[in-house]
């Protein structure tokens, strides 16, 4: 067992301020490493948000006061002595960069042992007991792989973004974020909304918390440099599909829950950082935001978003929303063009690259503004009724929903599926159900495409149809998007090597010919 950390006292608060006698309800909770790991299972003193219609509501009375109700910070905590955490890159980091060899021939980064993490926790996750789980499954892993961190409880909507936003970084080796994929929320109209393009009025979707750090590091003046913080993602929630896909890059079996939970831990006690590929999206309104699993509209977005009122079910909603949503089958009119992977190029192309100097991030090269056509050398397929369409950085869209079985993105690509219409209830059942163990693209259905891609471009006819971003309930508008090589890392333990850049082979590869429907 390797030795464990030296206990000290860390006398000062996340903002680098002594630490008060008690916190502002409006400020998050934190909580610091407890010396015992057998104390995980006495939550009696730990905080919890305090702020009315917060991140998500508790299940019950009691949980909420047996996690007590008073926002105090608890400094019984044990560090690694000598670990400052540092930015990446700094000069003054305590270690030289330990590399490790991916498959593919390039160095991958090691966290420095021993290190230190923020651990963003969403309290309502995992049917509300999130806090339990990171008590009972994470922090003794932690104690044995001299991993010290300091846990902030999320409060309210958006909140891990704000967090992320004014936090100083160079405190920490990584951020670590335990949450599910997605929480129901109270939000209010669109048209009220001061963020563009994002759907808040109907019990929607709170943004997960994985997105909104991405995000919230995007939109730091440092975005450049504060993109570069390692991040870990630890499930619990009901969908868990970035977590089941780092579990299923590192070669383990797919496992769900408890199982799914300690693995992506073991991950992080390995400290393996892999970079990933992130997908900036442009909406017709303006807004910019930046993806780091997938964007659907249709089927898939109707599933995740309706059936969150299931969500007490755990993974069995998902299976729920898609037998409610055949039985009423709907259809949806659009146009999409894509960038096949084979045509990108990495230099900047001879049309005008999108003037971006006014948002942070990078410099959407392949995209042209959404009210001009596509470059020539992209694929477009004809205006026509559509049951899905998915844009996926991933393998997973949750922990039992091994979606794209063709392996991990190359750099700089995602996986790009489409369903026309046509497609009987019966055969998208029986693709649904494949799905499970990534059979799916072996039914042999016509109406399925898939193309791996460097960037698309979606137009939803009259507005029609939910777009989920990251599982997040979005303004259904023109999008386009474009994937950024190798742009942030991940705690994960791939083994694989990135997939080749060729489509699936299927029966039709022509989006322009449309098979008769097949009986409903």
């Amino acid at each position: 067992m390797p030795e464990r950390a030296a206990p000290c006292a860390w006398p000062e608060d996340m903002a680098g301020r002594p630490s008060p006698q008690g916190a502002n309800p409006d400020s998050a909770s934190a909580v610091s490493s407890p010396s015992d790991p057998a104390a995980a299972g006495n939550d009696a003193g730990a905080p919890t948000a305090r702020t009315p219609g917060g991140e998500g509501e508790p299940h019950s009375r009691q949980r909420d006061a047996r996690l007590g109700s008073t926002d105090k910070e608890l400094k019984a905590g044990t560090t690694a002595e000598g670990s400052t955490p540092t930015a990446l890159g700094n000069p003054w980091q305590r270690e030289p960069g330990v590399k490790a060899m991916d498959p593919a021939g390039g160095p991958w980064s090691l966290l420095p042992r021993p290190c230190r993490v923020l651990v963003l926790l969403n309290p309502r996750g995992g049917k509300g007991k999130a806090l339990q789980l990171f008590r009972s499954h994470v922090q003794p892993l932690l104690a044995q792989a001299d991993v010290s961190f300091t846990l902030m409880l999320t409060e309210r909507r958006n909140h891990a973004r704000e967090l992320v936003q004014s936090e100083e970084l160079g405190r920490w080796d990584a951020l670590v974020v335990m949450s599910g994929d997605g929480v129901m929320h109270e939000v209010r109209p669109a048209q009220e909304a001061g963020s563009g393009g994002w759907a808040r009025g109907v019990p929607g979707l709170r943004p997960p918390v994985l997105p909104q750090v991405v995000n919230g590091l995007m939109a730091r003046p440092d975005w450049e440099t504060a993109i570069r913080k390692p991040l870990c993602s630890l499930p619990a929630g009901s969908g868990n599909a970035l977590a089941a896909s780092l579990n299923h890059y590192a070669g383990y079996k797919q496992v769900t829950n408890e199982d799914l939970l300690t693995n992506c831990t073991q991950l992080l006690c390995g400290r393996l950082l892999a970079p990933m590929n992130l997908l900036s999206l442009q909406m017709a309104s303006g807004l910019r935001v930046f993806s780091v699993l997938s964007l659907a509209w249709g089927f898939i977005a109707d599933v995740d978003i309706e059936s969150e009122k299931f969500r007490r079910l755990g993974e069995m909603r998902f299976t729920v929303g898609t037998i409610l949503r055949l039985a009423t089958l709907r259809i949806y009119r659009g146009r999409l063009a894509y960038l096949p992977a084979e045509r990108a190029v990495s230099k900047v192309p001879a049309f005008p690259a999108l003037d971006r100097q006014d948002q942070p991030g990078p410099v959407d090269t392949q995209l042209v503004p959404l009210g001009e056509p596509v470059p020539p050398h992209w694929t477009v397929v004809p205006e026509q009724d559509f049951v899905l369409v998915l844009a996926l950085l991933h393998s997973h869209l949750g922990s039992e929903m091994f979606a794209a079985p063709m392996g991990h993105c190359a750099a700089g690509t995602m996986h790009l599926f489409y369903v026309r219409a046509g497609v009987s209830r019966a055969m998208l059942l029986r693709l649904f159900l494949a799905m499970e163990k990534g059979r799916h693209m072996d039914c042999g259905c016509p109406y399925l495409q898939y193309v791996p891609v460097a960037a698309f471009r979606l137009e939803p006819k009259d507005g029609k149809g939910m777009f989920a971003v990251d599982g997040e309930l979005v303004v259904s508008e023109a999008v386009q998007g474009q994937v950024h090589p190798n742009y942030f890392q991940m705690v994960s333990g791939r083994v694989e090597p990135p997939a080749p850049l060729e489509p699936q082979p299927l029966p039709s590869q022509k989006p322009q010919q449309t098979p008769p429907p097949e009986p409903l």
